[in-house]
């Protein structure tokens, strides 16, 4: 079924290229994989190096 846009509103079924579903769906998708791609900062991987060791000393050797 498509809209008086021409553009399909069924599930599987392609939109055109200048329908704004599909412009935003493009732009999060560029959004996305330019979030993947940054380096997680210094201090944050630190960070999580201590939450790892205060687990450690807190877990019991048995319960891993």
């Amino acid at each position: 079924m498509t809209d008086k846009t021409g553009a399909s509103s069924g599930a599987g079924e392609p939109v055109r290229a200048d329908h704004p579903h599909a412009q935003i769906a493009t732009k999060l998708r560029a959004l996305y994989v330019s979030v993947q791609e940054e380096a997680i900062p210094d201090r944050f991987l630190d960070l999580l190096e201590q939450l790892d060791a205060v687990e450690r000393r807190h877990v019991p050797d048995g319960a891993k």
